[in-house]
């Protein structure tokens, strides 16, 4: 079973395999963690996605579905960038946000990584309420059991990201 390890923190910090990047669709750069993950990784994360988007993923990145890029000069391997729904009252897009976190997991397996650092994917600019994305995202971490993965590091930007993440890692 993997580990789940909470950190209040900046990601672009986490010295781990593989960080995830909560992306927009278009892999280039944006707001939020994305645009600190670009910023901080350098121009080297900018010219992979690139160079993605040249090849396979010439529309973007689908929602829900993951990729791998250089870290650049983060301290981290790799970063792994994923596409979070933007929540909403009227649909329920919950299986999106789980599959970031699967999708994200199987990627860094097949990296061989075996610590993974996450963001909260969605809470931020796309709406998710926290405490929402918190168990979504818990619960998809843990029936996720993939080789060789031990470790995932939710790091959480403030205190009431962390709360909510203490309560979720809480829960059966």
């Amino acid at each position: 079973m993997v580990r789940i390890t909470l950190v209040q923190g900046d990601i672009t910090a986490e010295r781990v395999d593989a960080v995830v990047n909560a992306a927009n669709s278009s892999l280039l750069g944006g707001g939020g963690v994305d645009g600190a993950i670009h910023r901080r990784g350098g121009p080297q994360i900018l010219a992979a996605c690139r160079a993605l988007r040249a090849s396979h993923y010439g529309k973007g990145l689908a929602t829900g579905r993951a990729v791998a890029t250089t870290a650049g000069l983060l301290p981290a391997g790799h970063v792994i960038h994923t596409v979070g729904p933007v929540h909403s009252r009227e649909e329920d897009r919950s299986a999106l946000l789980a599959s970031c976190y699967r999708e994200s997991l199987r990627v860094a397996a097949e990296l061989g990584a075996r610590t993974v650092a996450f963001p909260a994917i969605s809470t931020g600019i796309y709406g998710w309420p926290m405490d929402d994305g918190a168990r979504i995202a818990v619960a998809a971490v843990r029936a996720a059991a993939v080789s060789p993965v031990e470790e995932v590091r939710f790091v959480l930007f403030d205190a009431g990201a962390y709360a909510a993440f203490e309560t979720a890692t809480a829960q059966p």
